[in-house]
């Protein structure tokens, strides 16, 4: 037996290929990071090293660079190897032959270490690690053990070896076959200006054909006078003379082509008194999908982010990891399955995923809605498809039946409505299924090509759809047996040999029966009856958007909270608290990527977006209106929720997933003993959580398979495409823009992909004409990044790189706030620094940079030998910094980098003055919120002394209330820190000065989002996100900000 958190690794298992790799942490410490101990009273700030005391943390901060004992301490980690090394610590299992991610053997199996964040090649390749040069100060930010070294055992069987376009395996060493097209071939467009216009008009702006008409006009029409000076009357300024030019150019590309085909659906004829439903005919539109599953195979923007071989990752305690598809159980037993066909051996396995959503275009009328069905491949690791990076495509539009209300929720027309899916699946899947049981050869992303197998892959969609997909009646869960009267009674999974078995006990003449007792609708035929090694309750996926945030989250516990003010206090003085509740959540301090409710949440179509942001910032809001018991219930489910929507998951998350669903089940009573809720609480989408472990198992990090994807994709497929329409036949024109689109984003990434798209369309129109027809030199017009945008950050795109944090500069100067003097001594005194001691700590700070080994503290003496600087230089006050850091559950770029603006600045968006809050690394040796402090930015500055360049922040500290965070939110709660400073004359204290330093910005971690602890008492009606920070005496530090903050506050 094994002790929870170990996996045993089967006799078979000890068979497959391994590779030691190397995960990247979450976030980056700066370069600069120190480690002060805890405050100890009023002067003492300990060195936890040496315990040598200080006045003050920026006394502190500069004393760690020079303490003896971590000096030593740093030397000797630097010397010896890291403990962390699974060099000569891990031995390969007998037989072991190690291979590289695309099944290859290596040349040498030297335990190389691999960045899995989409670095190398192939299936995660070479590349990345601890960082060539890494000094001993530059180490990462330990997150929950999320750096770590890891072993990879690769499927033995399903290989995924090159071959030639005939299926022979090629040797090892084979390259594929060049592309000899020459870079200047921009077929079917003439040139690249013709391109880069029809795919920002038609596919990303999706502009109407009359606006584009409009556009070539008055593009014209401007170049007339420069056809003019150029005395050419043959020139051709415009890229299309028409809308129908570029339209038919666009038809004309090959790439990416894959035409809509329709079937019809018809019912069994049931005589003349039959319901009009009855005698319809249904249109179903699809695409091939065995064709539109080649072009992502072959897509070259998908080579560093594509896993050819199924998976299994430990760490190095042997505790299994989960993140990409291909690391789930699932992909690893089809490969075990379709390698009992020795034929089979050596190709390469490509599920197709499937969700359907229905969506309406026009809420006015709610009668244009539409039934997409959205595809993509198990392959494509999570972050390409989370980020739509053409990794899924629209394939069909399911009909939708429609009937008088008379028959609306009869048993037949339900049941017929269901079958009519499941038919439509079946049609839909079936040009892929040959290749479901014989290989067929494609060309892959690297330009090799492969055998290639389908499978059925998980179904994504709400549980409406789930129970429609899985044959049962609403109200029972599609993946267990348990009772719809109490989901969460332990029971068994459904499996469709379960289903047949009892099917053919009873027979369909009891149908009554089946559904009362099994909930199964026995007249029902799943679309997976027709494939192979398709059971459809093993591949219901888990559903993060409806059943956690929009689900469990918005529709029942924040709905619950409403009602128990209801009953607690009657209608009428519950509407008060919920008004007091909506100020609190509109209060909150501005954030990035964090939505704000300015009139608090009284609007009728919620998002999920809306209930994500709802979700960061309820908890602080309800406290001191509910009891303790209903917040620690809601804190234990945004734990859970959380912890589910990470990027990558291991033995010890799942665990914490699990304890957290215990905790939540167990103080959700207090919905029952206060009247909300009956015993015992039956709903199937808060049921589903029970399951999430498990389908984790399966099918890895269920970010990568979540509903919120697919509706993302509503917005390009089906509301665009409908606008751009003239609203008669509207779905015949959404085929063509889809089709369109379709190839417009397979000619760009073959164009980026042979190297003919690099800079942007300015510069190659400069380097193709360097001079005007006057002779006078064209000028390049450069663009600029100074953060005085509206936004508080987004996405970066590309790969993983260190974490930094920089002031707001473009390539010329840094932004100077105008209003600031620039001399230190003024400086002191202006009103928002108010500290005269400002130009000493300045000189002092500058001089412990320079001599890192002699660093003097705030209150040493300072002996006459030592000639501290003077810094006489202006000082630049900013607006604004830039943090960049690594954060791949939340939303980011592929390479799971996001940044984030941090603002401090006298006048925000024409109104009050904005000084963010940021989280300063204290301590590098202490996991979780030990190792850090809160601060809030008073000024953000850069200055110039002996040529060197020097970027600071003036900031006011934050101190821990407590040792712990709060028991009820399981939130860190602080206090701003202020000082006294001499002694009491005549029984008056001297007044309170705060607790202020000068620290260097690469100390800085992130912004930080602080939330205020209300309390029981109605916050007043003046308090808004401008003042907030200053109103309130304690603050809970919001974890559940984003996920990064989460990974980090604990």
């Amino acid at each position: 037996m094994h002790e929870p958190g170990e996996y045993s690794i089967s006799e078979s298992f000890q068979q497959q290929h391994s590779v030691n790799t190397y995960v990247p942490h979450l976030a980056r410490m700066p370069r600069h990071g120190h480690d002060p101990g805890n405050v100890q009273g009023r002067r003492g700030y300990p060195c936890h090293a040496c315990g040598r005391s200080v006045k003050n943390k920026s006394g502190l901060t500069q004393h760690l660079k020079k303490c003896p004992v971590l000096v030593e301490e740093r030397l000797r980690s630097a010397r010896e190897p890291s403990s962390g090394s699974s060099d000569g610590e891990q031995e390969d299992p007998p037989g072991f032959n190690g291979y590289d991610d695309a099944g290859h053997p290596p040349e040498e199996d030297n335990n190389d270490r691999m960045n899995l964040d989409g670095d190398g090649e192939g299936g995660g390749g070479g590349g990345g690690g601890a960082g060539e040069g890494e000094g001993p100060d530059d180490v990462p930010l330990r997150l929950a053990g999320d750096r770590r070294y890891v072993r990879r055992y690769y499927h033995k069987a399903m290989t995924a070896l090159p071959c030639d376009e005939d299926g022979n395996f090629l040797p090892e060493d084979a390259q594929p076959v060049p592309d000899d097209r020459p870079q200047d071939n921009w077929s079917p467009f003439r040139n690249r200006i013709e391109f880069e216009f029809a795919d920002l008009i038609f596919r990303r702006n999706q502009m109407p054909k009359s606006q584009i008409n409009d556009l070539l006009k008055i593009w014209a029409a401007s170049m007339v006078r420069a056809v003019a000076q150029a005395e050419d009357a043959e020139a051709d300024f415009t890229p299309f003379g028409n809308v129908d030019s570029m339209l038919a150019t666009i038809d004309s590309i090959q790439l990416g082509d894959a035409p809509w085909e329709s079937f019809v659906c018809t019912p069994v004829d049931q005589g003349p008194d039959a319901p009009a439903w009855t005698k319809q005919v249904y249109e179903v539109w699809f695409r091939n999908v065995d064709r539109m599953a080649d072009n992502m195979i072959a897509n070259p923007d998908f080579k560093n982010e594509f896993d050819l071989v199924p998976y299994r990752e430990f760490d190095e305690h042997g505790v299994l990891r989960l993140c990409d598809f291909f690391s789930g159980g699932w992909a690893w037993e089809q490969a075990d399955k379709i390698c009992e066909d020795e034929r089979n051996i050596g190709s390469m396995f490509v599920p197709l995923i499937l969700g359907n959503d229905k969506t309406t275009v026009s809420v006015a009328t709610g009668q244009n809605e539409f039934y997409p069905v959205y595809m993509s491949i198990g392959n494509v690791r999570n972050n390409v498809r989370r980020a739509h990076r053409n990794a899924i495509t629209v394939v069909a539009f399911l009909a939708i039946p429609k009937t008088t209300q008379e028959h609306q929720n009869s048993v037949a027309f339900r049941d017929f409505r269901r079958q009519i899916t499941h038919s439509s699946f079946s049609v839909i899947l079936g040009t892929s299924k040959l290749a479901m049981e014989t290989y067929k050869v494609r060309k892959c992303f690297d330009k090799h090509f492969r055998r290639i197998i389908h499978g059925v892959g998980p179904i994504i969609c709400d549980y409406p759809d789930q129970a429609v997909h899985a044959c049962i009646i609403q109200g029972w869960c599609p993946l267990c047996l348990s009772s719809a009267k109490n989901l969460d009674t332990p029971s068994l999974r459904r499996t469709q040999r379960h289903r047949n078995a009892v099917i053919d006990a009873f027979g369909q003449q009891h149908d009554k029966k089946l559904r009362e007792d099994y909930g199964i609708v026995a007249s029902l035929v799943p679309f997976t009856n027709d494939f192979p090694r398709a059971d459809i309750h093993e591949l219901i996926s888990s559903d993060l958007l409806h059943q956690v945030i929009k689900g469990t989250f918005k529709d029942h516990l924040v709905t619950w909270v409403g009602e128990f003010l209801v009953k607690k206090h009657g209608k009428t003085v519950a509407l008060k608290y919920v008004d007091d509740i909506d100020r609190r959540i509109a209060a909150v301090p501005p954030f990035s990527n964090l939505r704000r409710f300015p009139q608090g949440r009284g609007f009728k179509q919620w998002t999920g977006d809306d209930s994500k942001a709802l979700m960061k910032v309820y908890l602080p809001a309800i406290q001191g209106h509910v009891p303790a018991q209903m917040v620690r219930a809601i804190r234990h489910f945004l734990d859970f929720c959380y912890l589910a929507r990470r990027n990558v998951l291991d033995q010890p998350s799942l665990d914490a997933m699990d304890s957290s669903l215990r905790a939540f089940h167990a103080d959700r009573k207090i919905f029952i003993t206060e009247g909300v809720r009956k015993d015992p609480i039956s709903l199937p989408r808060q049921h589903s959580l029970v399951h999430y472990t498990d389908n984790i198992r399966k099918f890895g990090a269920p970010n990568g398979t979540c509903t919120s994807i697919t509706e993302s994709q509503h917005i390009v497929a089906v509301k665009e495409t409908w606008r751009r329409s003239n609203r008669f036949n509207a779905l015949s024109q959404m085929l063509i823009s889809n089709q369109r689109l379709s190839k417009l984003a397979a000619a760009k990434v073959d164009f980026i992909g042979r190297g003919m798209m690099q800079g942007t369309v300015l510069d190659a129109a400069y380097d193709d004409v360097e001079e005007t027809p006057d002779g006078q030199r064209l000028e390049r017009h450069v663009d600029i990044d100074d953060n005085t945008g509206r936004e508080d950050g987004g996405i970066i795109e590309g790969p993983h790189v260190d974490g930094e944090v920089t002031l707001a500069t473009n390539r010329h100067q840094t932004f100077v706030v105008k209003g600031y003097p620039r001399r230190t001594d003024d400086l002191a005194r202006h009103e928002q620094v108010q500290w005269p001691e400002f130009p000493a700590e300045l000189d002092r700070f500058v001089y412990d940079i320079l001599h890192p080994n002699e660093a003097i503290d705030s209150e040493d003496e300072v002996d006459e030998d030592i000639r501290i600087p003077h810094v006489q230089s202006n000082i630049n006050i900013v607006a604004s910094a830039t943090a960049v850091f690594y954060a791949p559950s939340d939303i980011c770029g592929v390479g799971g980098m996001r940044k984030e603006i941090i603002r401090v600045t006298p006048s925000w968006r024409g109104g009050a003055a904005r000084h963010d809050c940021v989280f300063v690394q204290t301590d590098r040796n202490t996991p979780g919120f030990r190792g850090l402090d809160v601060a809030r930015i008073k000024v953000l500055f850069s200055f110039k002394h002996d040529g060197r360049d020097f970027s600071c922040a003036l900031v006011h500290w934050f101190k821990r209330v407590a040792d712990s965070p709060d028991s009820d939110t399981g939130m860190w709660v602080v206090q701003l820190e202020y000082y006294r400073e001499g002694p009491v004359l005549r029984n008056r204290e001297q007044p309170e000065r705060p607790q202020q330093s000068i620290i260097s910005v690469d100390t800085i971690v992130r912004a930080a989002h602080l939330i205020p602890v209300y309390g029981s008492e109605f916050i007043p009606h003046d308090v808004n996100l401008s003042n907030v920070l200053t109103r309130f005496n304690k603050y809970y530090v919001n974890k559940y900000a984003d996920h990064h903050s989460y990974e980090i506050v604990f």
